[in-house]
C-alpha cells in the first residue's frame, strides 16, 4: 500500500509517460496480464487506454489488472489509467530501493492514546448497559412478585 504522497508523485511522473497499453473489444485477457506483467518489470509505471470497443471502464480494466498482477491503480481518468508495482528487476539496474515508509512518532503516539481512550469508552458503556441490563430485571422481578 502506498500513501497518498507517493501516489501524488507517480501521477506527476505518468503525465510525461505515453500510452503503452491497449484494451481492446476483448477486454482484460491474459496476454494483456502477460504484457502488463513484463512493462511493470521494465518500467514500474504503465499508461494504459482503454478502447471504445471495450465496453468495460478504465476503472474496472484497472482493478482486474491490479488484482491480477498485485500491483496498484494509481490513476483512472476518462478512458485512461495507470497502473504501478515495485520492481526488483529495474531497482538492482539503477541501484535504488523501495522507499521505505517513514513513521512519525508523535502522530504514532496520537493514534495509540486515541485508541486506548476509545477501548476505555467501550468498556465503560459496556459496564454501564450490563448495570442497566441487571437492573431492569429486578425492578421486573419486583413487580412479578408485588403482584403475587
Amino acid at each position: 500500500m502506498i500513501t497518498s504522497k507517493q501516489r501524488a508523485e507517480l501521477r506527476a511522473k505518468a503525465n510525461e509517460l505515453d500510452t503503452t497499453l491497449m484494451v481492446g473489444k476483448e477486454g482484460v485477457t491474459d496476454a494483456l496480464v502477460e504484457e502488463l506483467d513484463r512493462q511493470l518489470e521494465a518500467r514500474e509505471l504503465v499508461k494504459g487506454k482503454v478502447l471504445e470497443t471495450a465496453l468495460m471502464s478504465a476503472r474496472e480494466v484497472s482493478d482486474q489488472l491490479c488484482e491480477a498482477l498485485h500491483a496498484e491503480g494509481i490513476q483512472c481518468v476518462g478512458n485512461k489509467f495507470v497502473v504501478w508495482r515495485h520492481s526488483e528487476t529495474l531497482a538492482k539496474k539503477t541501484g535504488t530501493a523501495k522507499a521505505k515508509i517513514k513513521v512519525n512518532p508523535v502522530r504514532a503516539g496520537a493514534q495509540k492514546r486515541r485508541a486506548a481512550a476509545k477501548a476505555e469508552r467501550e468498556r465503560k458503556n459496556e459496564y454501564f448497559k450490563q448495570t442497566a441490563i441487571e437492573l431492569a430485571k429486578q425492578r421486573r422481578r419486583a413487580e412479578q412478585d408485588g403482584e403475587k
